[in-house]
């Protein structure tokens, strides 16, 4: 199932918030992306209906097991693209940004062959 770059980044922001604050709500994930309440509350409810999220009694967010996937491979090739471009000499702000640009396009084979170089040198 092709799932759409938003949703994407969506679901890495809901990881990375839980790995910081150890719980997720909306407002958090609104104010992380800068987007406004509404426009989340769309978006949980189409990850919900798509079964990469669901809501705790206290209406946390918690991502599925296909959720969590989608998030972990997401947030894997920004930490990999982001050090690669530090690297190279970007700054760390154009790097994360870009980095956030590039994971969603690049394709498994290109991934993989800049993770061996990275590792190589």
């Amino acid at each position: 199932m092709k799932i759409r770059k938003s949703a994407e980044d969506y679901l890495e922001m809901i990881l990375m918030i839980r790995e910081q604050k150890g719980c997720v709500r909306s407002i958090d994930v609104a104010q992380a992306l800068n987007v406004s309440k509404p426009s989340v509350s769309v978006a949980m409810k189409k990850l919900r209906e798509s079964g990469y999220i669901t809501f705790d009694k206290g209406n946390y967010i918690l991502l599925s097991v296909a959720g969590e996937q989608v998030a972990r491979h997401m947030y894997e090739r920004h930490k990999v693209l982001s050090a690669m471009l530090i690297r190279l000499g970007v700054s760390e702000e154009v790097a994360k940004e870009d980095a956030c640009k590039i994971e969603h396009d690049i394709s498994d084979e290109t991934f993989e062959a800049i993770c061996r170089h990275i590792q190589n040198n």
